[in-house]
Parts: C-alpha cells; sequence; structure tokens
C-alpha cells in the first residue's frame, strides 16, 4: 500500500454497503436467539507509520485470561460505566493494555459493530497514531505488541476460511496470517470488513 493510506481509510468509513459482522457469518446454520443480551465493547484499530509504511498494532492475548486467551487481538475491551462511548473504551483500553496516549491518536470513525460468540458487541474503532510511543504490554492481559503492515491484513487476497469443533459443532472462521501470529476469529473478520471496504473503495 504505497503512500499515505489515511484518505483511503477514510474512503472506507464512509462505504455504506458492507454492514455489521459476527462470528457466526460464515455459519448460517447457525440460528441465534432474538432476544439475546449483548455486553458492549470497543477495540482500538490503531494504524501508524513503520519504516515499511502504514502498519496495525495488535496484541496476543496473556494466556490465563478468561475470553479468547493466547489469541491475536486488537487493543480493547469491555464497555466499563464510566466510559462515555465505544471511542473512550477503546482509547481507554489501549492506554491500559499497550501504553499508547490519548493524546496521540487520531480518531478516524468506528466501523459497524462486530458480534462475538462470547457475548460482546464490539465496536472498532479507526484510529492514527500520530506521535512516537514505545508500546508496554500489560502483564496481566498481553502477553505481546506487534504490528502487522496494513497492505497485508486489508488484502482480501491473504485471507482464507479454515474450521474447527466449537461446542460440538463445526465453526468456520476467517484466518490472516502474518508470519509467526495466527490472527483468526473475530480480530480477522474485523479485518476482512475493512478488506473490503478498501477494496470496493480502491483508488
Amino acid at each position: 500500500m504505497a503512500g499515505d493510506p489515511i484518505p483511503h481509510l477514510r474512503a472506507a468509513l464512509a462505504a455504506r454497503d458492507v454492514g455489521a459482522s459476527s462470528d457466526f457469518d460464515l455459519n448460517p446454520a447457525v440460528v441465534l436467539p432474538e432476544n439475546r443480551v449483548l455486553r458492549p465493547a470497543a477495540v482500538l484499530v490503531a494504524i501508524q507509520h513503520g519504516p515499511d509504511g502504514a502498519q496495525v498494532i495488535l496484541t496476543k492475548r496473556a494466556s490465563h485470561l478468561r475470553h479468547h486467551p493466547g489469541q491475536i487481538a486488537f487493543p480493547g475491551g469491555g464497555q466499563d460505566p464510566q466510559d462515555k462511548d465505544c471511542v473512550a473504551t477503546a482509547l481507554r483500553e489501549a492506554r491500559e493494555e499497550i501504553g499508547l496516549p490519548e493524546g496521540y491518536v487520531d480518531i478516524l470513525g468506528c466501523l459497524p459493530p462486530h458480534e462475538t460468540v462470547t457475548g460482546f458487541q464490539v465496536t472498532p474503532v479507526l484510529a492514527q497514531v500520530t506521535g512516537d510511543f514505545t508500546p508496554r504490554a500489560e502483564p496481566g492481559e498481553v502477553a505481546e505488541v506487534f504490528c502487522a503492515p496494513l497492505s497485508h491484513v486489508t488484502d482480501p487476497t491473504r485471507f482464507r476460511i479454515e474450521r474447527r469443533i466449537w461446542q460440538g459443532t463445526w465453526r468456520n472462521f476467517y484466518i490472516v496470517p502474518w508470519g509467526p501470529y495466527y490472527i483468526w476469529g473475530a480480530t480477522a473478520r474485523i479485518l476482512r470488513g475493512l478488506a473490503d471496504r478498501m477494496d470496493r473503495c480502491r483508488p
């Protein structure tokens, strides 16, 4: 992805033909109860300029966590009562998990919400990191902080569909591997949604 990706990301955010996503998108036989109550959450899809171009900040979750242990994820988590909105949640979680100061973040906008198998409605907050900072992994939640090239994780051809047994049935899901990192589940699905948006408004 040559040049500044921010205008392209802004155009992708404005696209109206890609709606909400779910961990169940590739599993049409699953019937979800209409009266289910989802817990609000948010993640920060933080884009920063690296030595080889734009990159996305990701984390590897600690292995002892209750939800998604050891998985690759964006900085983020459940909404706290003091959070005024999903943007506040994403910024707070990024500050706590990777030490990203709020003053170093320019919010571009929010992607459609994503429903997870663990009962969260996650709002992805797309943002640009505008200042230099050294990531600091919060040891209670984050095992590692790393970056993946934006051009890789927003290229639809890089995604594959795999499956595994979940609660006694086969579950299909997207993956977008990069180097030693197996990016899958909700993180890969959110990235796939962004990739589709960017592909549809590619200059």
